[in-house]
């Protein structure tokens, strides 16, 4: 069957594969364009095996709240280079998958891989894109938080997420204050809200840690506990979002900072995902 430089073109609009590879994929269908796109996808699934233990490492980080500002969500969709991460077509896909996650209200990622886009399931249009440019790309993770206020941000580089979750709804002073918060978790990368939300093992950790510190530096047995009980005292401000000193004003913690913009305002829970971590 003659394959027409048309007939070409017209599956390379369908499909965004490589002109060769739908010229050799309407050959070998013998002009059937469903039966074509089957086999381009398979040369996908080809491609995406063969990179299936290549680390993806970089990519993009959308982050979207709903209308009410009541739910976030953060997708991380990844890939091998940084020259298809800041491709426009590669961030343009990124957050299609994540717009379909908001306006399907999903937080589960299996779900999502489940979900159709241009026809087909969001796992399948992975493995299309992986072998439309060669590379591996994934859906590394979906992230979402819930509140009566929703803050989300982004820094520049599109590779750091954040999503916090606030206990009042949001206005402006409240969304300021929620996007200063959320740039003091991108920058200070605190391990969670509060002390009672430290995981138990890292605390006996750091307990641990201080009564060590303590020995070493020769002070009496006697005393260990209490040293290493201050020293867990300032990993909690350190390390804690509430108790940490406010980077904007550093005569404040963030708990503070917080109450003083609108009485009782706080953080309920927090994510913040970056691209390889």
């Amino acid at each position: 069957m003659n394959i027409t430089a048309a007939d070409v073109n017209k599956l390379r609009q369908l499909t965004g594969a490589g002109m060769m590879d739908c010229k050799k994929a309407l050959t070998e269908a013998n002009g059937d364009f469903e039966e074509a796109v089957v086999i381009l996808r398979k040369k996908g699934q080809k491609v995406s095996a063969s990179r299936a233990d290549r680390e993806a490492n970089e990519g993009v980080i959308i982050a979207l709240t709903s209308g009410d500002a009541t739910f976030g969500l953060i997708a991380e969709v990844t890939c091998e280079t940084d020259f298809v991460a800041k491709n426009e077509d590669f961030g343009s896909f990124a957050h299609e998958i994540a717009t379909i996650a908001m306006n399907k209200n999903i937080s589960d990622k299996e779900a999502l891989l489940q979900e159709h886009i241009g026809g087909i399931t969001i796992a399948e249009k992975l493995i299309e894109y992986t072998g439309k440019i060669g590379e591996k790309i994934s859906l590394h993770r979906l992230v979402t938080v819930a509140g009566e206020g929703v803050v989300s941000y982004v820094h520049s580089n599109s590779k750091l997420g954040v999503l916090v979750a606030l206990n009042q709804e949001v206005n402006a002073e409240v969304e300021a204050a929620g996007k200063d918060v959320a740039m003091q978790i991108a920058a200070m990368n605190p391990v969670a809200v509060d002390k009672g939300d430290v995981d138990p093992s890292v605390i006996e950790r750091e307990i641990e840690i201080g009564k060590d510190q303590a020995r070493q530096e020769g002070k009496p047995e006697a005393i260990v506990d209490k040293i290493a009980m201050g020293k867990l005292n300032k990993f909690y401000q350190d390390n804690t979002l509430l108790n940490q000193a406010f980077v904007k004003d550093n005569g404040v913690n963030i708990a503070q900072m917080l109450d003083k913009v609108a009485k009782g305002l706080t953080v309920k829970a927090f994510a913040r995902v970056a691209i390889g971590a």
